[in-house]
C-alpha cells in the first residue's frame, strides 16, 4: 500500500537487508531520466485508457450495495479497477460519509448511522468477500474522529465473516493518538494511512495534513501493535519529481511501513488540482523495483492505474509468506 520481518517490531530483524541498506539515497541515474509526459489537450495517454467494466462483473455487487444503502469508494470515485476488484472478492467501503467528503455525496449534515456497521457486516458476508477495506474521510467534527465507528464495523465483519481479512484506511485523526489506540484495539489485519504526496506539495495538496504527523502515525502502529501490517500510498502527477517520490519511499521505509501503493493522479474535475504530468509505466516499474529491491518493502504496487486498495486481497498471501 516488500518484506521479510523475522521479529515483529524489530527493524534490525527485517530480513537480509542491514539497517544501513533500508534507506539508501536515491542517486541512481535511471531515476533522473524521463520526467513523464505533460498533459496535452486534456487527453490521457494510451496506458490510462481502460475499457468500462462489464455490467455482469459489477451488477450483483452494485445491486446489493444499493439495497443495503452502502457506499464504496470503488463506485463513487469511478475507480478504473472496479470490475477486477469486485470480481476477485475485494471491495472498499466508505463509512461515515459526511459534508466534508471530496467524493460527490450530497452535502447535508450527517450524524453517524448506528445501523451502518451491521449493514456493512451483512454486505461482506453476502458478497463472500475474502478481503475488505474500510475507510472514511476526516471526521474531525466528532470527538473521537469516528474511531468507535471503525471498531463497530470491524466487530460486525468479524462476527458475520470471521475468515475475511480486514484493512482499515484511516485519516490521521488530527494527531489524536488516543483515537488511534481505540481503532487499533480492534486488531485490523492491515492499517493503511496514505501519505498522498511529497512534503513540498503538502500545502497545495493536503493543506490540513502534516507530513511528519502521518509518518508518526504509521510508525506508532508498527511499534505499538507490531502484529498489524502497515500500508501507505501516494499519487504522482501533482508536480513532484521522481527523486522526491524516492525520498518519500525512503521515509516510509525508515518508519517501518510494510506495503506501498503508487498510482497516477487523475483530476476528478475542474474544481480539483490539474494533472501536472503523466508518469510512464516504465517509471512506475522503476519505483516498484527500487522499493522492493533496494528499500526492501514487503510489497510495492506501482502502476498508472494503481489505487490505494488495488490488489489489497494479496495481503493474505503476504501474511502467509511473512507471518507475525
Amino acid at each position: 500500500m516488500a518484506f521479510r520481518y523475522l521479529q515483529s517490531g524489530d527493524p534490525a530483524a527485517t530480513g537480509p537487508a542491514s539497517s544501513a541498506q533500508l534507506h539508501p539515497r536515491p542517486t541512481d541515474a535511471a531515476f533522473q531520466a524521463a520526467a513523464g509526459s505533460p498533459p496535452q489537450g486534456g487527453g490521457k495517454p494510451d496506458w490510462l485508457r481502460v475499457k468500462a467494466p462489464q455490467r455482469e462483473r459489477i451488477g450483483a455487487v452494485a445491486d446489493l450495495l444499493l439495497d443495503l444503502k452502502l457506499n464504496t469508494v470503488c463506485q463513487e470515485a469511478s475507480c478504473p479497477n472496479i470490475g477486477e476488484c469486485f470480481a476477485s472478492g475485494t471491495a472498499t467501503f466508505l463509512i461515515m460519509a459526511c459534508p466534508y467528503c471530496d467524493i460527490d455525496f450530497d452535502k447535508s449534515v450527517r450524524d453517524l448511522d448506528p445501523s451502518e456497521p451491521e449493514r456493512l457486516g451483512e454486505a461482506v458476508a453476502r458478497l463472500g468477500l475474502s478481503h475488505v477495506v474500510i475507510t472514511s474521510v476526516n471526521r474531525d467534527d466528532l470527538a473521537d474522529g469516528g474511531a468507535k465507528q471503525f471498531v463497530a464495523c470491524v466487530e460486525q465483519v468479524r462476527r458475520r465473516s470471521p475468515r475475511t481479512t480486514i484493512e482499515l484506511l484511516i485519516p490521521d485523526f488530527c494527531g489524536d493518538w488516543d483515537a488511534l489506540a481505540v481503532v487499533m484495539e480492534a486488531a485490523p489485519d492491515v492499517l493503511n494511512h496514505n501519505i498522498e504526496t511529497v512534503p513540498r506539495l503538502y500545502r497545495k495538496v493536503r493543506p490540513q495534513g502534516v507530513y511528519a504527523r502521518s509518518l508518526e502515525l504509521l510508525e506508532q502502529v508498527r511499534q505499538r501493535w507490531p502484529r498489524t501490517y502497515t500500508k501507505s500510498g501516494l499519487m504522482v502527477g501533482l508536480g513532484e519529481t521522481d527523486a522526491e517520490v524516492l525520498e518519500v519511499l525512503a521515509d516510509l521505509r525508515r518508519h517501518q511501513v510494510d506495503i506501498v501503493t503508487i498510482g497516477q493522479y487523475l483530476s476528478p474535475g475542474p474544481k480539483h488540482l490539474p494533472v501536472d504530468r503523466f508518469a510512464t509505466p516504465e517509471q512506475f516499474e522503476r519505483f516498484r523495483q527500487h522499493g522492493e529491491q533496494e528499500l526492501r518493502f514487503m510489497q510495492v504496487v506501482s502502476s498508472p492505474l494503481t489505487r490505494s486498495s488495488y490488489h489489497a486481497s494479496e495481503v493474505q498471501r503476504l501474511m502467509a509468506e511473512y507471518p507475525r
